[in-house]
């Protein structure tokens, strides 16, 4: 019997790297293809017979959407199994991608155990799941929330100490107390939305302020970055990860805390938000909690 074979579509690498090895060390036997975008992902498609797609919303060339609007289009492909790994979760979005034929979502950023759930209950409705558990482990259910950090590192993650760079000491925040006359946004975490402030902003990444929460955020971990700017109240999604995370304050129960957020989408829309948000002043050199 073949092999089940998927396909994994996304302009970032990272992503594209963190499905293959969260599926590969679920199902070792299974065929994985990976594409850069919707254009290649469709050259692949015309050619090679997959039994699942993993496919990014925003991409430069072709989008997700049109290719999964493409998808429905091919005879033999109209029944294929679709899954859209997206940041767009509007209803406005999430309509459209079902009146085009998706089979299922997966909402970013996304654990290990999310994205499982989801390839499995598509491999269920296809007739696949025996096949591709055949060769699967037997393996405990961990529940764990940071398995992006795992998948990519064995678990060998290492702490990151604050840098002297770091330690400047802040103004002391009140409790509930909210830092004025700065870039705020919100990130989404594996574990949550965190409201935070952006304390410094490039092409490549941000430098973002958060509170201190119970479940520390885990570096490595997927996660998104929504903006928000000008009257119309425009919003970027930016998909990333957590590159690095420091305590803002020099001790040990810091209730800020610093995270390196490290930008992965190669889209030219969302490069032209970046440009536009650095040249307002999104930016910011200083950032003291409660001022």
């Amino acid at each position: 019997m073949s092999k089940v074979s998927v396909l994994v579509v996304d302009d970032a690498s990272f992503i594209r790297d963190l499905v293959k090895n969260c599926l590969r060390n679920y199902f070792p036997g299974i065929r994985i293809e990976d594409a850069v975008n919707g254009r290649k992902a469709q050259a692949l498609l015309a050619r090679e017979a997959f039994d699942l797609v993993l496919c990014d919303w925003e991409m430069p060339e072709m989008s997700g959407l049109e290719l999964l609007t493409w998808c429905r289009e091919q005879d033999r492909l109209k029944t294929l199994p679709f899954i859209m790994v997206t940041s767009r979760g509007d209803k406005e979005n999430v309509v459209q991608a079902i009146q085009a034929g998706v089979s299922d979502f997966v909402s970013k950023p996304f654990t290990n155990e999310q994205l499982l759930t989801k390839v499995k209950k598509a491999f269920t409705k296809a007739g696949l799941l025996n096949a591709v558990m055949a060769s699967a482990p037997v393996r405990a259910s961990t529940g764990l929330v940071n398995d992006s950090l795992n998948a990519l590192t064995g678990g060998k993650a290492q702490v990151v100490t604050p840098t002297a760079a770091s330690r400047q000491a802040p103004v002391a925040p009140q409790v509930g107390q909210t830092p004025t006359g700065r870039s705020q946004g919100q990130l989404r975490l594996p574990t949550g939305i965190q409201p935070c402030v952006i304390k410094a902003l490039s092409l490549k990444e941000a430098l973002v302020v958060v509170r201190r929460s119970e479940e520390l955020p885990q570096i490595l971990a997927s996660a998104v970055l929504d903006l928000e700017q000008g009257e119309r109240a425009e919003v970027a999604r930016l998909n990333g990860y957590l590159h690095a995370i420091v305590a803002y304050e020099p001790k040990p129960d810091s209730d800020w805390l610093q995270l390196t957020f490290r930008f992965v989408d190669q889209d030219a829309e969302k490069m032209n938000y970046l440009s536009r948000l650095i040249a307002h002043g999104t930016a910011q050199k200083q950032f003291v909690p409660g001022a």
